[in-house]
Formats: structure tokens, sequence, C-alpha cells
């Protein structure tokens, strides 16, 4: 992730969604979040909650990944993550590295996902 100056305000949060509507930023985020040694249970959940409200921001969202977030975020309210962190330990042990990276083309916003708000998330992700 680039290094930056970020602001004290409480405009924090709304200087991170803008951060991340910029696909590089969003995916350096995320990465970083699955490096952490010693994860935080509601960080990576807190993390994709960002960039999902940033990408609802741009109405860059389908349909069916407004569909897998909500079975995503179902899964990590109930586990914390720990299959997802317990893959990347795995993965390290085995000599590899998980990379998140921009993928090479662009899905088009399905025209029914403007109407997925972000008031529509989980009430914890919609204040983070």
């Amino acid at each position: 992730m680039k290094n930056a100056n970020v602001p004290t305000s409480d405009s924090y949060r709304e200087y991170l969604i803008e951060s991340l509507k910029d696909p590089e930023e969003a995916a350096g985020y995320i990465g970083a979040i699955l490096e952490e040694k010693d994860p935080e249970p509601e960080l990576l959940r807190s993390a994709i909650g960002k960039v999902i409200a940033a990408k609802i921001g741009i109405n860059a969202l389908s349909e069916l990944g407004e569909k897998s977030y909500e079975k995503l975020d179902k899964m990590l309210a109930e586990s914390g993550g720990s299959e997802i962190y317990s893959f990347v330990e795995l993965l390290e042990a085995l000599g590899f590295k998980l990379e998140i990276t921009v993928a090479d083309i662009e899905l088009p916003a399905d025209s029914e996902s403007q109407d997925f708000v972000e008031a529509e998330l989980s009430p914890e992700l919609a204040n983070l």
C-alpha cells in the first residue's frame, strides 16, 4: 500500500473509503490484513466491508458480488476468519504466499446493485 498522510479528523472513514475506490489500494489493504501474524477476529471482516462500501460508492458491485459478500460476511461473523487465516498459515508453511491482486478484467456493475446501499451492510460494518 502507498504511504499516505492519514487525516486525524472524524472524516478518516470517508478518506479510507475514498482511497479504497482505487483497485490497487483495495488489493493492498486486504493483502496487508491477510499478512497479519496475530490477526484480530474482526479485522478481515472490517476491511472487506470497507472495500465493499468503496465499490458501492462507485456503483461497481455486481449482483454476484453482493451475494458473495453476504455469504462471506456471515461466515466471518461466525468464525472471525479463522479458516482463512489457517489457510494462509498453511500456504506459508508450504512455502507459498497468498497475494491479492487486481483482476485483469473489470466486471460491469449490475444495474440491480445500485439498490444495494451501504445501509444494508451489517450494522457492525456500517460504522467501521
